[in-house]
């Protein structure tokens, strides 16, 4: 087993998860439909959430993130004058917002995993002995 740098670690895992893959082996998919996932890997196995409402945090932190885009462009100065404008403003807003929901809710879960993984809890499974908590 090679040793793998915590950065190449953050960005090998979060980008499993944007495209919503396994963590670990990055070959099972993350997702059933929507944004029901496994339980498990259908490829390695591996327990995808140890507990159900562990990723609230992270997953508020990912909506947070587009929408206080807008708040900036606010704050710094954007008005409106129009009620298109206005329209078109909500729009660029919300349309990412939506068509990214998948992949804000995998990288959620990816740093979910990586918290397993730095502060480890003996009764969790990634902790068995094996050593293989990504395989590159």
């Amino acid at each position: 087993m090679k040793k793998v740098s915590r950065f190449a670690l953050i960005r090998t895992v979060l980008a499993r998860g944007w495209k919503r893959r396994c963590f670990r082996c990055g070959v099972g998919p993350l997702f059933q439909r929507t944004i029901v996932t496994y339980d498990r890997c259908p490829a390695c196995g591996v327990l995808y959430q140890r507990n159900y409402g562990d990723i609230w945090m992270y997953v508020i932190f990912m909506d947070r993130i587009p929408i206080g885009l807008g708040v900036v462009a606010v704050y710094f100065g954007f008005q409106s004058a129009t009620k298109p404008i206005a329209i078109g403003f909500f729009l660029l807003m919300f349309i990412p917002l939506i068509a990214t929901i998948r992949q804000r809710q995998g990288v959620a879960i990816a740093i979910d995993y990586l918290s397993r993984i730095w502060f480890p809890d003996p009764s969790d499974e990634i902790h068995d002995g094996r050593g293989a908590v990504i395989n590159l």
